[in-house]
């Protein structure tokens, strides 16, 4: 039997192949799976405002600066 190719190959080798390939997704599932974090589920990051809130000045329009320009 000619099975260095896929199209040559006879069907035990294309269900070894499918086989193969189920196993491995299924591999990559399950550590995907179980390597995922508990912690972020449990316990959710929350923002804490503290403080009064901090309105914005009026615009000001800057027509120099004192930072060197290098070209």
């Amino acid at each position: 039997m000619n099975n260095s190719t896929i199209f040559a190959a006879d069907p035990k080798t294309h269900f070894k192949i499918l086989g193969v390939a189920v196993a491995a997704s299924i591999a990559v599932l399950l550590v995907g799976m179980t390597a995922r974090s508990t912690t972020a589920v449990d316990n959710p990051a929350r923002v804490h405002a503290a403080g009064p809130p901090v309105k914005a000045g009026k615009p000001i329009a800057v027509s120099h600066s004192e930072m060197t320009v290098i070209r």
